[in-house]
């Protein structure tokens, strides 16, 4: 795709009207960030406090997928995008790096975990071969990274659903895992009865801990059951709005809202909403 037009605001901006494709988005993030004619807002951000946008935005991208709303993914792509470049500034001012170290880290990256395309080895191999090929390459990177750990190098920052399947997989590969989904459905039914029974003398800091446990063991049955529990989730959220939309327009349609009806009303406006989808 062309570069589009120059924006009519960096006409009086000539190191920005040169630039086209990603150089023009760098220098309008130094532009941005520059510490006498910047934004101020732009100036005072830190790594730490840019982390949350720049997860944010990978949702977004996310979001717009599950929609399929394809005129909004180059919108949110490029949000995505410009998370990126923004770290990547911040970096070049601290003497760190820049955005060409980032180019060229995922560049290389890709050419050492492809050597079925980029080296001698053979292409002819199936995808879950390709995928243990993978894993090996990437536990040599943390060998190198002197992340000895089974458990290292799983990112903190991670969604909590996605980092529990990460960490549950890396104990798999050394056989530290249930048998089957049966098992895990076992302890799934231990953990709740458990979290029921002692609720009401538990304070709260230990419910939470025992909430956690059942969550924890949630996704391990989503791991042996190979689906994304983050997916489901958001497919399961996804269903509640919906529902809810419709008890919502059908209470409407008689000038009345959620809080002027009552939980068997509602609950009986669900059950519509839901045989509904199913027809």
């Amino acid at each position: 795709m062309a570069d589009q037009a120059l924006h009519p605001a960096l006409a009086d901006r000539p190191t920005l009207a040169d630039e086209t494709g990603i150089p023009r988005l760098l220098a309008i993030m130094a532009a941005l960030r520059d510490p006498q004619t910047g934004c101020p807002w732009d100036i005072e951000q830190n790594f730490a406090t840019i982390a949350p946008y720049t997860i944010e935005e990978a949702h977004e991208v996310a979001d717009a997928i599950a929609r399929e709303a394809w005129d909004e993914l180059p919108g949110e792509l490029g949000d995505l995008l410009l998370q990126v470049v923004f770290h990547a500034q911040m970096a070049e001012e601290a003497g760190m790096f820049g955005f060409s170290d980032v180019v060229a880290s995922i560049s290389d990256k890709m050419i050492d975990r492809h050597p079925h395309i980029f080296g001698d080895e053979s292409r002819d191999k199936s995808a879950a071969q390709q995928i243990k090929d993978w894993e090996e390459i990437k536990a040599r990177e943390r060998a190198a990274k002197a992340e000895k750990g089974v458990l290292d190098g799983v990112a903190l920052g991670l969604p909590a659903l996605t980092r529990a399947v990460k960490l549950q997989n890396r104990a798999a590969r050394v056989g530290f895992d249930w048998p089957g989904p049966q098992d895990v459905l076992a302890k799934i039914q231990e953990e709740a009865t458990e979290l029921v029974e002692a609720g009401d003398s538990m304070d709260h800091a230990h419910q939470t801990e025992e909430f956690g446990d059942l969550m924890f063991v949630m996704a391990n049955l989503a791991r042996h059951l190979n689906i994304d529990p983050e997916e489901a989730l958001r497919l399961a959220n996804a269903k509640f709005t919906r529902r809810f939309r419709s008890i919502e327009a059908a209470l409407a349609a008689d000038g009345r809202r959620p809080e002027d009806s009552d939980l068997a009303e509602m609950d009986a406006l669900w059950d519509a909403a839901k045989a509904a989808e199913r027809a």
